[in-house]
């Protein structure tokens, strides 16, 4: 949320989000008809279709620790320590996949990336499906993680090379909508079969994206970036129609790539001048926060916790959380560019205080033997409050954020950086969850409440609101004394 830089550096960023936003700023080069005027957008949608299937896989594998963490450890007696490692071990194999996905990505293509990704996704839930003990079960989960890691990168990197500039913004917004109805789809599935049968559901999705990769084209974007302008042509026609004038866009593709192309190499070094540290700073904070606020500790044990603060049903418990969660992030990608970024983090940021000092207090309560009968009802309020008030703002706008606060020729180095540090703070998180609450529960959400009150005081502080301004203008901004 660390890669590999070539001299199209921008073409290889970690996730998406980035590469993502590189594609908007190539609006000033995309001038050209949208596929409305051009011709039918059937393939297009197809393409979206298929390639979505990766985040809704992506969404799977995060959602399936939560409600198998009882039933595995007592199948296969694992420790606290070992299903920590398990749960936590997705986000290592994330991590790995990150840094490379760039250059596989570029190497073999973005549908030869996805096929790739969803041979390590199936073998890895046959891995944890197969498994008898915590080393094949962590080998499977490592697995599933770096598939999802190659995923992350190039499913939006895909959609947004494919779709004409009119649809982009709204057929991108669907990665981080089937992520989240992915995890959710995980959550309740898992609460009426057991952990072996969710493992096998989770091949589902990489089954219908090897079909249909079949009937799709390669991004043209990638085919004109590797010289193939037979098939290059080729893939944008039958994206745009038939009978579309492709001769105005493939000319202005070609003359982004080669602006990319153009631009001097960058390293990690560089991002430490004077002009960059700001936004290094902004970018990496906002992660650290994201999730040092808890949001993969929470997630990934959600009916463990559920459970410990003496809800009668925790299956009931990681049902409500799935509803909660998808609807709350649709709501908040339409308010993105309605409200701006720095209100809704903080309003986003209010409200994961308000749900960790909730379910805090629920777990003091036990502690202390208050209150049984308001317990439950606390954890379960402050769970789903967190969640949504997560969903809504802190899970995406530190992603928007960050794909518009670095110049074009420092976004994919820049980009590196930030979502290494995402991923180290979402392993940290997931790891030390449990281990946390041995110690204390209640000490375990307040240290989350706190983290959401010091985010607050953070964007209020440093973090320029960037909707509707240009890349100059966030710039000015982010080096002006605020």
């Amino acid at each position: 949320m660390a890669k590999e830089i070539n001299r199209l550096n921008d073409l290889e960023k970690p996730l998406i989000t980035e590469e993502q936003n590189i594609v908007h700023k190539s609006d000033e080069y995309d001038s050209y008809k949208s596929s409305d005027e051009n011709g039918s957008i059937f393939m297009v949608l197809l393409s979206t279709f298929v390639a979505v299937c990766g985040a809704f896989e992506f969404g799977t594998c995060v959602g399936y620790s939560a409600p198998t963490q009882a039933a595995i450890r007592e199948d296969l007696g694992l420790s606290l320590a070992e299903f920590a490692m398990f749960g936590s071990i997705l986000t290592i194999g994330a991590m790995f996949g990150a840094v490379t996905s760039g250059r596989i990505a570029d190497t073999i293509g973005r549908k030869g990336a996805m096929r790739l990704s969803a041979v390590f996704c199936i073998a890895g839930w046959l891995a944890v499906y197969f498994s008898k003990s915590d080393v094949s079960l962590d080998l499977g989960r490592f697995a599933t993680g770096y598939g999802i890691g190659i995923f992350s990168y190039v499913v939006p990197i895909f959609i947004a090379e494919i779709a004409p500039k009119n649809l982009r913004g709204g057929l991108t917004t669907l990665n981080q909508l089937l992520i989240v109805i992915g995890q959710s789809t995980a959550f309740l599935i898992g609460t009426v079969i057991s952990w072996r049968e969710l493992a096998l559901a989770g091949l589902l999705p990489c089954i219908v994206l090897f079909v249909g990769l079949c009937f799709i084209p390669e991004s043209p974007r990638w085919l004109a970036k590797v010289g193939d302008q037979k098939e290059f042509h080729a893939a944008l026609r039958e994206l745009r129609g038939k009978d579309a004038d492709i001769t105005e866009e493939a000319e202005e593709i070609q003359e982004y790539i080669e602006t990319l192309q153009s631009l001097p190499k960058t390293t990690i070094w560089d991002l430490f001048q004077k002009q960059y540290i700001k936004s290094v700073i902004i970018g990496v904070a906002l992660m650290v926060f994201q999730q040092f606020g808890g949001i993969n500790g929470v997630s990934f044990y959600a009916s463990q916790t559920f459970a410990l603060a003496g809800l009668s049903s925790a299956k009931a418990g990681t049902v409500a959380y799935a509803c909660v969660q998808v609807p709350i992030t649709f709501l908040g990608a339409m308010l993105m560019d309605k409200s701006g970024r720095r209100p809704l983090i903080m309003v986003s940021s209010a409200g994961t205080f308000l749900g960790c000092f909730l379910a805090g207090t629920s777990f003091y309560f036990k502690e202390h033997d208050l209150l049984p009968e308001w317990r439950p009802i606390l954890a379960v309020a402050g769970v789903l409050i967190y969640v949504g008030s997560f969903s809504i703002g802190l899970g995406a706008a530190p992603w928007v954020i960050m794909s518009e606060i670095f110049p074009i020729n420092v976004k994919g180095v820049a980009g590196s950086l930030v979502v290494l540090v995402n991923w180290l703070g979402a392993w940290a998180v997931s790891y030390t969850f449990n281990f946390m609450m041995t110690w204390s529960s209640y000490g375990t959400f307040y240290i989350y409440s706190g983290v959401s009150i010091i985010t607050i005081l953070f964007v209020v502080k440093f973090v320029p609101e960037t909707k509707g301004k240009t890349l100059e203008e966030i710039q000015a901004c982010i080096n002006s004394h605020r």
